[in-house]
C-alpha cells in the first residue's frame, strides 16, 4: 500500500512492529514474532489485511508449560487461516473460533491460555472490524486524537478474559473463555489513520496521551518511519516498565482495587503499528 489517491481505490495497511520480551531480548518483527511469552501476526489476503496479538498467560510456567507456545501456536494458526482465504472481514471472532477449534482438536498436546486481539481491514468497504478478548487491545487515531479504542475485558483486577486448553484434570478449575466473549466492532477509516495494536505489556505502562506524543513525530507513512515510531513506542513503554518510581497505568488500576502499587509493570511488550494507505498493486 502507498499514502495518497483519492480514497476511491482499496485500502491496505502498511504496518510495522517492535517488541521486548521481560528477559530483555528484542527484535525487529519477523515471520512468526514472539516477544516473551507475546506473539504477533501481520498477514494479507486479496480481500482484507489482518493482524492480531496475543499474550501467553505466565502463570502457566508454575506447571512446567512454557506460555509462549500457546499464544504463538494461536496467531500462526489464525495468520494460515487468513492466507489461505478461510475468513469473512466482517467476522474476526470467526478468526478466532476456527482457529481455536483447530488448536483444540490438535493432536499434539498443547497446553496454555492467552489472550488475544484481531484486527482486519476490509480493502473494498473500507471498514474495520475488530474483536478483543482480553486485555491486549488497539487505538485508533486521527487528527492526533484517539477516535476508537478497544474495551479491556477483566474477570477481576490482572485476570483477563483468556482463550484456555487445560489438562483434563484441571478443566473447571483453569479460567477458560469463549472466543465469542470477545468484543467485536466494527467502523469505517479514512486514508491517514492510524491504528496502533498491543498487548498489555504497552497499554499498563503507557497512558494514552504519552502514545499520541510519539505518534505525532510519525511524518510519513513509509515503513521506515513506522517502524521507527514503533520502536520509540516498544523502547518508551519498556524503559518506563522498570521504573520504580512512576506512577504507571497499571499501578493506578492496581490503587483503585485496594493495592497499594507503584512503578511500571514488567512485562512483555508487543507494538504492530499500522497506517491505512491507498493499496496499489
Amino acid at each position: 500500500p502507498r499514502a495518497g489517491g483519492g480514497g476511491g481505490g482499496d485500502y491496505g495497511l502498511v504496518t510495522a512492529g517492535c517488541g521486548f520480551g521481560k528477559d530483555f531480548r528484542k527484535g525487529l518483527l519477523k515471520k512468526g514474532a514472539c516477544y516473551g511469552d507475546d506473539a504477533c501476526f501481520v498477514a494479507r489476503h486479496r480481500s482484507a489485511d489482518v493482524l492480531g496479538v496475543a499474550d501467553g498467560v505466565g502463570g502457566w510456567r508454575d506447571y512446567g508449560v512454557d506460555p509462549s507456545q500457546f499464544s504463538g501456536t494461536l496467531m500462526r494458526t489464525c495468520e494460515r487461516l487468513v492466507k489461505e482465504g478461510r475468513f469473512v472481514p466482517s467476522n474476526p471472532i470467526g478468526i478466532l473460533t476456527t482457529s481455536y477449534c483447530e488448536l483444540l482438536q490438535n493432536k499434539v498436546p498443547l497446553l496454555g491460555s492467552s489472550t488475544a486481539c484481531i484486527v482486519v481491514l476490509d480493502r473494498t468497504s473500507h471498514r474495520l472490524h475488530t474483536a478483543n478478548l482480553g486485555d491486549s487491545g488497539f487505538l485508533v487515531v486521527r487528527g492526533g486524537e484517539v477516535v476508537h479504542r478497544s474495551d479491556e475485558q477483566q474477570h477481576y483486577f490482572n485476570t483477563p478474559f483468556q482463550l484456555s486448553i487445560a489438562p483434563p484434570e484441571a478443566e473447571g478449575v483453569v479460567l477458560s473463555d469463549s472466543p465469542d466473549a470477545a468484543d467485536s466492532t466494527s467502523f469505517d477509516v479514512q486514508l491517514g489513520d492510524i491504528i496502533l495494536t498491543a498487548t498489555d505489556g504497552l497499554f499498563d505502562n503507557m497512558p494514552d496521551y504519552m502514545i499520541l506524543q510519539e505518534l505525532k513525530k510519525l511524518k510519513n507513512s513509509n515503513y521506515e518511519s513506522i517502524q521507527q515510531t514503533a520502536r520509540s513506542i516498544a523502547e518508551q513503554a519498556h524503559e518506563l516498565a522498570y521504573d520504580p518510581n512512576y506512577m504507571s497505568p497499571f499501578a493506578q488500576f492496581a490503587c483503585d482495587n485496594g493495592l497499594n502499587v507503584r512503578g511500571g509493570k514488567p512485562d512483555d511488550i508487543t507494538v504492530l503499528l499500522s497506517i491505512v494507505a491507498e493499496y496499489t498493486d
